[in-house]
């Protein structure tokens, strides 16, 4: 990685800024243009340095004050094309499969927002049957306090790494 890299990766840390030409203002923060930016993104994305942008959704400011991380026990054959339909249900805002754990057998796991516990339920219901997979073990796991989410911090993760390399 070059300097410029390491400087966009940085002008990434706080987030993509909510204005109409996000990556340009990223790029005037790594001091490169935006052009430059987007090829240097790009790249990283390519190589696998960057794996992907994500989105916080500040979803109670919005009304929603019913969330639930769902997990099933789906055959591992069948976890695949189940989470793909999971990932698509309405009300879904995160799919992704896990390993069991031990005392834990589920790895299909989905986030639901709702307003109201008895939507979650609803989704629950919808993306089931969407996913064929109704009536599979489940664990329905409400949020009892809601923490502040933030991105990857990698000049946090950079400087942990280089202490415990002391």
């Amino acid at each position: 990685m070059t300097d410029p890299d390491r400087r966009l990766i940085a002008a990434l840390a706080p987030g993509l800024p909510r204005v109409s030409r996000p990556f340009a203002a990223v790029a005037q923060r790594a001091g490169i243009d935006e052009d430059e930016a987007i090829e240097r993104l790009s790249r990283l994305v390519e190589t696998g340095v960057v794996k992907r942008f994500g989105l916080v959704v500040r979803h109670r400011e919005l009304g929603f004050r019913a969330t639930a991380m769902v997990a099933w026990d789906v055959p591992d054959a069948r976890a695949p094309a189940a989470g793909r339909r999971l990932a698509r249900a309405p009300g879904v805002t995160l799919a992704y499969r896990r390993a069991r754990a031990e005392g834990w057998p589920y790895n299909l796991y989905v986030m639901i927002h709702a307003r109201a516990r008895d939507e979650v339920f609803d989704a629950i219901a919808r993306a089931e049957a969407e996913a064929d997979i109704a009536g599979r073990p489940r664990a329905v796991l409400f949020t009892r306090k809601c923490y502040k989410q933030t991105g990857a911090r990698y000049d946090a993760l950079a400087r942990a790494r280089s202490e415990a390399a002391r």
